[in-house]
């Protein structure tokens, strides 16, 4: 906000300077003053507070964070904003803001401008604040105007601010909003987002999977995106095709997984196969996440047979089983090894291959759990007596 010097409130100007507080700090005469200057005042060998002279028993500054987010507050506001009583200026401008949202008259850069500023109000420590979007009912409005049809699919910087406001916005309160995603037509448009959105969409649907997964209030909403098909091959297209999203990907996944209804269709869309791919890839940042989900789908005749069949599966995991920069995977490699390798004799001929019994020495060795040591040796025993056959 570009503010002349006649339109600054007397209560964020320096004293000093008197220019905008940029950084306020307060001395012990509980004077305000904008830092550069008082320091500048105190290095010049003066003991007093410019504004009540008085002598100061203790030079020390104190930030104002008060008054600084007063001001970051009537920065984002503009004249909407009264210092004299914030609470009000913060919940009538953000009414205004919901208005203009919900206008059809509205145009898209009014909307947008209107998004930057709950964007910044939604990023303040205040709890009022918080109060405020709640009260207003913002989360609803903003799924509504991403998955309904008030806004185009071309519109995708609306789109992806809209997302990023309705990230910040889940954690403050209930996520029963999120149901409306199971209707059809809402549910077809964030299949058709997660297929054709930026990065930074198919990041924020991610990551929307990822809290609706985290409350009870939201249990039937994840059962229908872990059975729809075409979402579920989406996910899976971005772990095996987008670098830059496949980590939030990768957790959607184990979000779904999480519920044991959604397991079948998570095989069927290709899961295993996707995680894989991910696993022995460079950036694998969410690996032990990744293992700890085919853990989990392991209980599936079907996930274990994808696994067998995979032309790479047992080999990637075996290479899980000790490596330094993966330690956290170690369990969960040996666990799915032990079910696959107890249920498939081509699983134990090519683990034995790829040298699963030195990687599990190693690991015996190691600083690792008991409950992994006690595993390893279970895989151990069971690869021994295959090789002794042999």
């Amino acid at each position: 906000m570009n503010e002349s010097q006649n339109t600054i409130p007397p209560l964020f100007r320096c004293p000093i300077s008197l220019d905008l507080l940029e950084d306020p700090v307060t001395l012990c005469t509980g004077q305000t003053y904008d830092r550069s200057n008082i320091e500048k005042w105190l290095a010049a060998g003066n003991l007093t507070c410019p504004v009540t002279m008085q002598k100061l028993h203790d030079p020390s500054i104190v930030p104002n964070h008060t008054l600084r987010h007063l001001i970051d507050q009537w920065l984002q506001l503009g004249p909407l904003f009264d210092p004299a009583n914030p609470e009000t200026s913060t919940i009538d401008s953000l009414a205004s803001l919901k208005r203009n949202l919900e206008s059809h008259e509205s145009s898209l850069e009014n909307k947008l401008q209107a998004l930057r500023k709950i964007s910044l109000l939604s990023d303040e420590y205040c709890s009022f604040n918080k109060s405020c979007f709640l009260q207003l009912d913002f989360l609803p409005l903003l799924l509504e105007l991403v998955f309904g049809t008030q806004v185009s699919i071309n519109h995708m910087n609306f789109i992806e601010l809209a997302l990023f406001c309705i990230q910040k916005l889940l954690p403050l309160g209930s996520l029963e909003p999120l149901n409306m995603i199971k209707d059809g037509s809402k549910l077809a448009m964030f299949v058709l987002l997660i297929e054709k959105g930026t990065n930074s969409v198919k990041t924020s649907l991610c990551r929307v999977i990822e809290s609706a997964s985290s409350s009870s209030e939201t249990e039937d909403l994840c059962y229908i995106l872990g059975n729809s098909p075409k979402l579920v091959h989406e996910i899976v297209e971005v772990v095996n095709q987008n670098y830059e999203v496949s980590g939030d990907a990768i957790k959607a996944m184990s979000a779904l997984c999480s519920f044991q209804s959604n397991r079948e269709s998570l095989v069927r869309g290709g899961a295993i196969d996707g995680i894989m791919r991910y696993i022995s890839s460079e950036r694998r940042t969410m690996a032990p996440l990744a293992v700890r989900t085919v853990e989990k789908l392991m209980a599936l005749e079907s996930a274990k047979v994808a696994l067998v069949n995979h032309p790479d599966g047992v080999r990637i995991l075996v290479n899980m089983v000790f490596k330094v920069s993966d330690q956290e995977c170690s369990e969960s490699a040996v666990e799915v090894l032990l079910v696959v390798c107890g249920e498939f004799e081509r699983a134990r001929e090519t683990a034995i291959e790829s040298g699963v019994l030195t990687r599990l020495l190693l690991l015996l060795q190691s600083q690792s759990s008991n409950k992994t040591k006690s595993k390893a040796r279970l895989l151990l025993k069971l690869l021994r007596s295959e090789s002794k056959q042999g």
